[in-house]
């Protein structure tokens, strides 16, 4: 466990009910990229909304969190010249409706209120973290 995650885990925020809680996409649907990567998210969405009508009568929910451009460690790991990460960051933060790309707290913190009780009511959803770039 990285350190920070306990704080995410702790009894008095996961929920006492079952939540499961899987990873989408939004960046390549949104931006057309690929049929492939179209239908893979279609499919992801659709084991939610399926999973949450069989596993009802477990008391079980089903969600999925898509998040969109994240700025991540990763862009220093791929290889490329600061300048060209520099670049792709701009680029992607220029696509997003609030101008920036979203932080990996901003995720985590969608991911914990679909885990926690404060979701109870909640089932089959897609939630979309992506400062807005699925719905603009």
């Amino acid at each position: 466990m990285r350190k920070g995650a306990e704080c995410y885990l702790s009894s008095e925020v996961v929920s006492s009910t079952v939540s499961l809680v899987i990873v989408g996409q939004t960046v390549e649907a949104a931006s057309g990229c690929g049929v492939a990567s179209g239908r893979a998210a279609a499919a992801v969405r659709s084991f939610a909304r399926c999973w949450t009508t069989d596993l009802r009568h477990r008391q079980i929910r089903v969600n999925v969190i898509s998040p969109g451009y994240t700025e991540t460690p990763i862009f220093n790991k791929a290889g490329l010249t600061q300048a060209r990460v520099d670049e792709l960051k701009m680029s992607f933060a220029a696509a997003v409706p609030l101008g920036r790309m979203g932080r990996p707290d901003e995720v985590a913190k969608a991911a914990l209120f679909l885990a926690s009780d404060d979701s109870s009511y909640v089932a089959g959803i897609e939630l979309v973290v992506d400062g807005g770039v699925a719905q603009v």
